[in-house]
Formats: C-alpha cells, structure tokens, sequence
C-alpha cells in the first residue's frame, strides 16, 4: 500500500473511532441508543488503532466494566423506580417513549416527556389517574437517574482513556 492509501486507511478508521465515540456520548443522555457500549467501541478502536501504546488490556479491561455498569444501572434505576411507585411495564415503556419524544422540544420535554409517558402508559393499563400520576413520578425519577448514572459513567471512561493517553 503507498503512502496516500496508508494516510486515507488511518483517517477513516479515526473517523470511525471518533464516530462511535461521538454517538457513544450522545447516548449517554439519549435514552434509545445505548451510549456507554458505543463508547467503549470507540475508545477501543482508538487504542487499537495506536496498538494498544498508550491504552492497554488494563484499561479496556476497566472500561468494559464501567460500560458494563453504565447498562446495569441505566435498566436497574429505571425498573427501581418505577416500581417504588407502583409502575406498571407499559408505563417504563411510555415513560422510555416518553423521553425520546420529549428530547425534541429541549429540557422542558426531558422532563416532562417520560411523565406523561408513563402515565399515559399507567392509564392504557386501566390504572385510575392517581396510580398513573404516581407511577409518572417514579418512571421519571428512575430515568433521570439512569440517566446521571450513564453520564457519571461516561465520564469516567473518557477521562480514564483520556489520562492513560495523554500520560
């Protein structure tokens, strides 16, 4: 291979590295894409693509963990706190929908998205409309939880990569 196909092979696969970085970040607050996974393929292919100089097994092996961790708590604060306030599955679910829908009109729908979501979801189970208020307030907080949970976690695997790279 010359030169220029060596030089266009490392920019695409950069480019592809800081994509999954890219979408990775975004899906940490993103409720339908699983950011801390799309992370840590991303900080995996940039170690890779340097062969592992500055980032070894080690430090993979910590990051999966905490991609790992950023999935279980996202599904775990969610479930958690729906069912501390009586949830039903069909509100997690309104309130996830909710979430997504809700990011398209900025922090207002954030909030209030998964809310309605859920309680719409509570009122398709026939649930009367205290239950489903209650159930709101619980799918919210759960998500807004996992949520802070995915961000702390993305966090530290970036500055974990970020300190193991630079030092």
């Amino acid at each position: 291979m010359d030169f220029s196909g060596e030089l266009l092979g490392l920019i695409l696969l950069w480019g592809g590295a800081i994509t999954l970085i890219g979408l990775g970040l975004f899906g940490l607050v993103f409720p339908a894409i699983p950011g801390p996974p799309l992370l840590f393929g991303g900080l995996w292919m940039a170690a890779w693509i340097e062969d592992y100089v500055h980032v070894g097994l080690g430090s993979l092996i910590t990051l999966g963990i905490l991609a790992g961790l950023g999935v279980l708590a996202d599904f775990v604060a969610g479930a958690l706190g729906a069912r501390k306030f009586g949830a039903s599955g069909l509100s997690i679910v309104g309130a996830t929908l909710g979430a997504i829908v809700g990011i398209f009109f900025g922090l207002v729908g954030l909030l209030l998205g998964p809310f309605i979501g859920a309680v719409l979801g509570e009122l398709m189970s026939g649930r009367s409309m205290d239950a489903a208020s209650r159930a709101g307030v619980g799918a919210t907080i759960g998500l807004l939880i996992g949520t802070a949970a995915k961000l702390a976690v993305g966090v530290m695997m970036v500055a974990i990569f970020l300190f193991m790279r630079l030092t």
